[in-house]
């Protein structure tokens, strides 16, 4: 830009000049998930992508899913182990977060490699799609997915703490809102169109 020329106004599109950090990019082929320009990190979802979910229904549905398996998984354990204290740190309380984490494990596999929703999904109207086309996340994805959500909480001490990084990334990852588990099987959750 030579210096005899007025610096373009607000609403003028300037230059892409890769040494002004500040200057306005376009939005890569009408993304909702905002500009994505020459510091894109990873590969820009497909055009048609629907809205990211909200964190509210994603919460929720959580809580749905997880009170869909720990309650009957609860309920088995009083019934055949006449008892269950989750704080007592016994080989009982153990034994039941191993029966409910891989119980767990294996409900959202299952769901998410089939259409990639959750009862908790289904009930919130979100879906996990694929970054890369919006799809379900089937096979590996899929499986990922639900491996780094439920699997490290099977680690004493440490993996409860791991889970509650991966579960709260989302609040502060951008452009996608991603969750660890969500970086690891190349997925993000957007709302469901009926």
């Amino acid at each position: 830009m030579s210096t005899d020329q007025p610096p373009p106004g607000p609403d003028e599109p300037r230059d892409r000049d890769s040494s002004d950090p500040f200057a306005k990019r376009p939005r890569a082929n009408g993304s909702p998930y905002g500009d994505f320009g020459d510091h894109a990190a990873g590969p820009e979802p497909y055009a048609g992508m629907p809205p990211l979910a909200h964190l509210g229904r994603r919460l929720i549905a959580r809580i749905i899913d997880a009170l869909l398996i720990g309650i009957p998984v609860g309920a088995v354990v009083t019934v055949l182990a006449g008892g269950y204290d989750p704080v007592a740190g016994n080989a009982r309380s153990s034994t039941v977060t191993l029966v409910y984490v891989l119980v767990y494990f294996l409900y959202e596999g299952l769901m998410l490699t089939r259409d990639g929703q959750t009862v908790g999904k289904k009930a919130m109207r979100i879906r996990v799609a694929m970054l890369e086309n919006g799809r379900p996340p089937v096979g590996q994805a899929g499986w990922l997915r639900a491996g780094v959500y439920a699997l490290p909480e099977i680690v004493p001490c440490c993996g409860f703490l791991f889970w509650l990084i991966n579960v709260l990334w989302c609040t502060w990852d951008r452009p996608y809102r991603q969750c660890l588990h969500d970086k690891a099987a190349k997925t993000l959750v957007v709302s469901a169109v009926r």
